[in-house]
């Protein structure tokens, strides 16, 4: 039950924040504090993340610190910024799930989740040593996988916007992957790669006199029925990385239908309240500032502008002619 909470019930809240924004709050009017939020999530999330020698409590921290790298894409008031907010957060519920279930393995085959306890697991259980590197390294955002992936969008729609404060967020970004690939190699160091030996009280499941005995241990406190789920869910890790290209195509266009407000407020509320409204909206939506972001006019990059917006009053003149 923790890797579900942890990896899909915190995003519920993400897509309180992502309905919010963009129904009352359109274009850069709360940007900026949203910024500043997302900028302290990810730098005290992660530094919490070090400062722990327990992996599921590590975990929790990491977890923390990337709410901020989906804070700062929503801030960002893009199609790029929400279209990788929308690819990161189906790619970090699979990541978190996946990463807490590694964790109840490593607990089960090790005795403990605390790195200080554990050693040899890269020895006595190579297929756990894998089901833990691949989403470790897509956590911290390593090159190919999907977190580089829904990381890049983010820095990308940061620096076309220029300003100050968001090119404080991608250092910040930059950092906090960094960091995190720090934790996660700490991880690991002590509880993959040293001797079981070398750790502090370790537990006697990881004592094995022999290979074979390993392998013994293996079969009976790691069946296939609870090893499955986990090799399943870093599988369709593998499959973000693998078709990121239609996925984000899918998330893009996600991202116009978040910014487009008229369907969602007309399924809703009704085409005939919408229409006692429609001024106020259009009002609202006047308000959305243009940016030039020096990308050659690239849409994706520029503040949305929805069809609630009044068309620009000379293009309309030059329509009517």
């Amino acid at each position: 039950m923790t890797a579900v909470f942890a990896g899909l019930l915190t995003k519920v809240g993400i897509y309180a924040m992502i309905r919010t924004e963009t129904l009352l709050f359109p274009g850069e009017r709360i940007n900026t504090a949203l910024m500043i939020v997302a900028l302290l999530t990810m730098i005290v999330g992660i530094l919490g993340a070090l400062a722990q020698g327990d992996i599921k409590r590590m975990l929790s921290f990491t977890l923390i610190s990337h709410i901020g790298y989906l804070v700062f894409g929503l801030s960002l008031v893009s199609i790029v910024g929400m279209s990788a907010t929308i690819y990161y957060v189906a790619h970090h519920i699979t990541i978190q799930t996946t990463l807490f279930l590694v964790t109840g393995l490593i607990e089960r085959r090790g005795g403990s989740s605390n790195v200080d306890r554990l050693g040899s697991l890269a020895k006595i259980s190579p297929a756990l040593a894998v089901l833990f590197f691949i989403p470790a390294m897509n956590l911290a955002g390593i090159p190919p996988f999907s977190g580089f992936i829904g990381k890049l969008g983010m820095i990308q729609g940061g620096i076309a916007e220029g300003t100050w404060i968001t090119w404080t967020l991608v250092v910040g970004s930059v950092v906090t992957s960094l960091l995190t690939l720090l934790a996660v190699a700490r991880i690991w160091a002590r509880a993959f790669w040293r001797k079981a030996e070398d750790a502090d009280s370790p537990d006697r499941l990881l004592m094995s006199k022999t290979l074979a005995h390993a392998r013994a241990a293996n079969k009976r406190l790691l069946p296939m029925s609870v090893v499955a789920p986990t090799a399943l869910l870093v599988t369709m890790s593998l499959a973000f990385t693998v078709f990121a290209g239609p996925l984000m195509s899918f998330s893009r266009a996600a991202a116009q239908d978040m910014y487009e407000r008229t369907p969602y407020l007309e399924a809703v509320l009704g085409e005939e309240r919408v229409d006692g409204v429609r001024e106020e909206l259009e009002d609202l939506a006047s308000q959305i500032p243009d940016l030039d972001t020096g990308d050659g006019g690239s849409d994706e990059f520029a503040p949305v502008r929805t069809s609630l917006e009044p068309e620009d009053e000379s293009a309309q003149e030059a329509d009517d002619r």
